[in-house]
């Protein structure tokens, strides 16, 4: 009997997989790298053929670690970095960057190459605006393909199938043209709560009257988890999998995180509000689930039914966070490549610095951590980074003392955020943490004493990303009677901290510092 589901997770540098239980176990996981093009100043590019092959590559390693047959799995789902993928009118590939071999037809998520358009949009002041936050994101798809249509109409003109890059991975296992809810609500300004989701209007206004019909789009979005059908033949000997295993509709990575940690509540929707996901990884995203519409500043949403039918999500977030302290690592003198070794080297080497110097360990450096922009609260994508406190220091120490107080910003940011849905009267409490970040011993020490709440995080063994979409898997493949079921069948409890009162005080201080340096900042903006 099939009880297995494959769950697909693709990030901002490699594709991952899962094999999964009906009680939510991973049994076997996969990960293979993804390549990035980054052909010139705030452009990112990716190769979906390239993406697609690092999953079957991910699927079949997850396969082979679980031991679970192929015929076991009744279900595959999808999740992705919200990129935008540009197909022909027959599905092939058109290359956005010619001279670096023609196949980099993806814009990825951080690309920032559509600021322009993106200020435009917000400048038009339309009604889509109230569930984006207010602003315009050049992360989100409708600047991007504006920048595409206006900056290469050679390359509009040939395209025939527009995606993002969730869509375009169901697409490819299935052969469906369905666009997930969760995809086009969060990032094509579709307003899932509304009969004709789609405004034309809008679409007209920033001069994309076509792009339905350039991009294939349907007149209604398809539920997250619905059964998109089974895998064709050549998909499934791509994967390793057979075609009676079920595609499911897919989601956004950070919305899967975020079933992934909350779902389990949705039988109790009126503790909701208390927990707040936190999906961290490359960047940041900060969810809400709840009955009712949440909506605050720089938040995008709310969103009707993108992670869960019959339910409101609200994102906030941060553009830049593992990607900041990847950053300084490059930037600092005794700096070098930041992978896993130096980061934990790093880490190390601060738990001994705070050991030794207590309280007075770098309180004196300060950092504002928007070096890609302000996503939340402030909505601002045109926000920089500050530091504050620099000496000549250009030793291994002094590398770990900038790290640590980044990792401290990065955690202000974050209690930023909950302080505008306090504001809001969203009385969040806990914070359930999944991604890259669990793996970095300060910021899960931050994020509790820092933000102030409750932090969970899942089991070593576990992976929320991957279990939010195997969920979705499951409700494709019929494993219970629908999502919010599933969601309560495969939950997974992981480990929870508190924040020690020892603590609050040094980080009291360093939030006012946080909010005073935002307003400076703001104030030498004005005199530029």
């Amino acid at each position: 009997m099939q009880r297995h589901v494959c769950a697909v997770d693709v990030g901002t540098g490699s594709a991952r997989a899962g094999i999964i239980d009906g009680q939510g176990r991973l049994l076997g996981r996969g990960e293979h790298p993804i390549l990035m093009n980054r052909p010139g100043p705030g452009h990112a590019e990716h190769d979906s053929d390239d993406i697609w092959r690092a999953v079957c590559a991910a699927v079949g390693l997850a396969l082979q670690k679980s031991g679970v047959p192929a015929q076991s799995v009744a279900g595959i789902g999808f999740d992705a970095t919200c990129s935008t993928v540009i197909r022909d009118r027959a599905g092939g590939q058109i290359g956005l960057s010619p001279d670096a071999g023609g196949t980099w037809d993806t814009i990825v998520w951080l690309d920032h190459r559509a600021i322009a358009e993106a200020d435009e949009c917000t400048a038009g002041g339309h009604d889509v605006l109230e569930f984006v936050g207010g602003a315009m994101s050049p992360e989100m798809a409708v600047p991007k393909l504006m920048w595409l249509k206006r900056r290469r109409p050679d390359i509009w003109a040939r395209a025939g199938h527009l995606f993002d890059l969730a869509d375009f991975l169901t697409w490819r296992a299935c052969g469906s043209l369905a666009r997930s809810q969760c995809t086009v609500t969060c990032k094509w300004t579709y307003l899932a709560h509304e009969e004709d989701g789609w405004r034309r209007d809008f679409l007209a206004s920033v001069g994309l009257p076509d792009l339905l019909e350039r991009g294939r789009l349907p007149a209604r979005a398809t539920p997250v988890g619905a059964d998109l059908g089974p895998l064709t033949a050549q998909a499934a000997r791509d994967l390793g999998l057979t075609t009676t295993c079920r595609v499911a509709a897919g989601v956004i990575d950070a919305y899967a995180g975020a079933l992934g940690v909350l779902g389990g509540f949705a039988t109790e929707p009126s503790a909701l509000d208390r927990h707040l996901a936190l999906i961290a990884g490359t960047s940041s995203c900060v969810m809400t689930l709840s009955r009712d519409p949440k909506a605050f500043p720089g938040g995008w949403g709310p969103y009707w039914g993108a992670a869960l039918p019959g339910f409101w999500i609200s994102e906030g977030g941060q553009s830049a966070t593992g990607a900041l302290l990847d950053h300084v690592i490059r930037l600092h003198g005794a700096g070098g490549k930041p992978d896993a070794a130096l980061h934990a080297a790093i880490a190390a080497r601060i738990g001994a610095l705070r050991a030794a110097e207590g309280e007075a360990f770098a309180a004196r450096l300060h950092v504002l951590p928007d070096f890609h922009g302000n996503r939340s609260p402030l909505a601002d994508p045109h926000a920089l980074g500050v530091i504050s406190g620099l000496a000549l220091d250009a030793s291994f120490d002094g590398l770990c003392r900038l790290y640590w107080r980044t990792c401290v910003a990065i955690a202000l940011g974050v209690r930023h955020i909950v302080d505008t849905l306090h504001a809001g009267s969203v009385a969040v409490d806990t914070l359930h943490v999944t991604g890259g970040h669990t793996k970095n011993p300060l910021l899960m020490e931050l994020y509790a004493d820092a933000v102030g709440c409750a932090v969970t995080e899942p089991c070593p063994e576990d992976d929320a990303v991957l279990l939010g979409t195997g969920m979705l898997a499951a409700a494709a493949a019929g494993l219970h009677p629908d999502l919010a079921a599933v969601c309560a069948a495969m939950h997974r409890p992981g480990h929870a901290s508190v924040p020690r009162a020892s603590a609050r005080a040094g980080y009291e201080r360093d939030y006012r510092i946080f909010l005073e340096m935002h307003r400076q900042r703001q104030a030498l903006d004005r005199m530029a």
